[in-house]
């Protein structure tokens, strides 16, 4: 495990809503939004922890437009910004209908992949980093944020002996990489990879090895959250539908 704690010109925070540039303009006040809060989101209100873990593949969505990001999917009818655009409204549905409530309520929420994994699909695709930021300026900074990292055969993998099969756009056969489903994939992932990188760098991801053993990355992770949270006891009994994963 590893936090990255490199220097970069373009660097806008650390890891959690502590970072040196997200004070907020009242008295030096941290922020918990990237940029400007949502419209009608008083800060004070969200008592509750944002928790983000990132990885490469799969993407849930909120039921919003969803059905029209599947159905422009299935068709290849789209453009890149487009898509970019209509997973941030995806993304914004879900922060709004889901995160943000909870937060109000003081509930620990565990986010899986976030913008970063949005942010790191359209820069591949050659939308300009500064732009997606922008877009995403109104999200909620995360309290702590890990990234998986593993690597792409590894990812690949997974994704196939999971779905056994693997996706049109998770392997990038929209960019051409190449005609081979397994070296396309792995080219995509790689420049998938390479964008984590960057994203690490700029907002201070702690990093951890996603192909270590189940217990070892699981205890890694409660070791963190719960410093995080003030809890010491995070010992962890697996229950017997989880237990073959511990072997």
């Amino acid at each position: 495990m590893k936090q990255n704690d490199k220097t970069n010109p373009i660097a806008v925070s650390t890891n959690g809503r502590y970072g040196k540039k997200a004070a907020s303009a009242k008295g030096g006040r941290p922020s918990r939004f990237y940029g400007v809060a949502l419209p009608g989101v008083k800060e004070e209100e969200l008592s509750g922890t944002l928790i983000v873990i990132v990885q490469t593949a799969g993407l849930r969505r909120s039921s919003l437009v969803a059905d029209d990001i599947d159905a422009l999917l299935a068709e290849n009818a789209v453009t890149r910004l487009t898509l970019a655009l209509m997973y941030s409204t995806d993304f914004f549905d879900q922060l709004e209908r889901r995160i943000l409530p909870a937060l109000r309520s003081g509930l620990i929420v565990l986010a899986d992949r976030y913008i970063f994994t949005l942010i790191a699909r359209a820069a591949v695709r050659g939308i300009g980093r500064d732009y997606l930021h922008g877009i995403y300026e109104m999200a909620l900074r995360p309290d702590l944020t890990f990234w998986l990292n593993v690597r792409p055969e590894v990812a690949f993998d997974r994704e196939f002996k999971k779905a056994h099969t693997i996706s049109y756009w998770e392997s990038g056969r929209d960019m051409s990489l190449s005609n081979d489903l397994f070296q396309s994939f792995i080219r995509y992932q790689s420049l998938i990879k390479k964008e984590f990188e960057y994203l690490s760098r700029r907002h201070g991801f702690i990093e951890l090895d996603g192909e270590g053993a189940v217990p070892a990355v699981n205890r890694e992770l409660r070791k963190q959250i719960g410093a995080q949270l003030g809890i010491k006891n995070t010992h962890y009994q697996p229950s017997s539908a989880l237990a073959t994963l511990w072997r």
